[in-house]
């Protein structure tokens, strides 16, 4: 693999210009970008998956309870086209797994999705909401958020990383100066503040806020009828994911007997990975995570199939990220 990257880095210097001059028509209004008055937050990153996206919209979901929320996303990899509205008729297959995983959590949020951003928050304004969540939406330039949190993972950060093929960036570092927060994710919870003070130095950003996020577990797992603590499922189990950097899902439960079963990102499992799953776990239990539980559930025995459910939680300073979040909506909501 890093052969590979080596031979495409000419490929990636090519990638860079494009990327980069795209930006700057965009920033230079060659390139429109439509605003809104209903406020919308943009979460994303600059380099490809696994820095917590989706906890962290549940974040702002559980934070602004008080308003009509909307979360649309492009649903990745869903097998469907155009702008779908989240009803009790919909699947994973439909509107993708975090789609269908905040539909499934949060009932009184509209959850949409459509690859154009632009037309849908055009359909969802006819449905009112108060602000709208945009997910995985930092490079979609053809909407203009007014609020961009832009996310690193605390073990791959972007100053650290190289452009697409050769790294993992979408685009240039540049990039995050259209930021207006940033959080380093997926932090150990005693992160000190002389490491936080240390890796906002690496990441060179003046003028923009650094928190930082750590993920938090639940105490227990769940199945579709059944709950159990954590520290009671210590026998034999499988272990299932299939998401973008699942070792801190591994860390946090294996035990010495366990068997580990790991697919790609958004993986769509088909009858054979089925049986292969059913084969290696022999009856004992199966825990996968929640983006995974949502794409198995009804594949699965109902009393073998169980998830953990993770939630974002902010490292010291959280009260002052939640106003900034709260005063931008807040006031925003009152001009519009």
């Amino acid at each position: 693999m890093i052969f590979l990257r080596k031979v495409l880095f000419p490929l990636a210097i090519i990638y860079w210009i494009v990327t980069f001059i795209r930006n700057v028509f965009y920033d230079l209004g060659v390139f429109k970008s439509h605003s809104f008055t209903i406020p919308i937050i943009a979460v994303g990153n600059l380099s490809v998956g696994g820095t917590g996206k989706t906890p962290q919209i549940e974040y702002l979901i559980r934070l602004l309870h008080e308003y009509k929320i909307a979360t649309l996303s492009r649903g990745y990899k869903r097998e469907s086209k155009g702008f779908i509205l989240a009803d009790e008729s919909v699947t994973a297959k439909q509107i993708g797994d975090e789609p269908f995983q905040f539909f499934s959590k949060f009932p009184d949020v509209l959850v949409a999705v459509d690859a154009d951003r632009r037309k849908g928050i055009m359909q969802l304004l006819a449905l009112k909401p108060d602000v709208i969540l945009l997910d995985d939406a930092f490079q979609h330039r053809k909407v203009k958020a007014g609020f961009y949190i832009l996310l690193t993972a605390y073990n791959d950060l972007f100053s650290d990383d190289y452009i697409l093929p050769f790294g993992n960036l979408r685009e240039p570092e540049i990039g995050k100066k259209r930021a207006n927060l940033i959080i380093v994710t997926k932090c150990p919870e005693d992160l000190s503040e002389i490491a936080q003070d240390k890796i906002r130095q690496q990441l060179v950003v003046k003028n923009i806020p650094v928190f930082f996020s750590t993920i938090q577990y639940d105490e227990f797992l769940y199945s579709e009828e059944d709950k159990i603590a954590v520290e009671d499922c210590k026998e034999d189990k499988v272990l299932l994911a299939g998401i973008a950097k699942p070792e801190l899902f591994f860390e946090y439960l294996q035990k010495q007997n366990d068997s580990v079963l790991i697919f790609p990102d958004h993986h769509h499992f088909t009858e054979e990975d089925i049986r292969k799953i059913l084969a290696v776990a022999n009856s004992r239990k199966i825990v996968t995570t929640e983006k995974d539980y949502v794409r198995l559930k009804g594949k699965l025995p109902k009393n073998q199939l169980y998830y953990l459910p993770i939630k974002s939680k902010i490292i010291q300073k959280e009260s002052v990220f939640n106003s900034k979040i709260l005063n931008y909506v807040g006031e925003s909501t009152r001009n519009s």
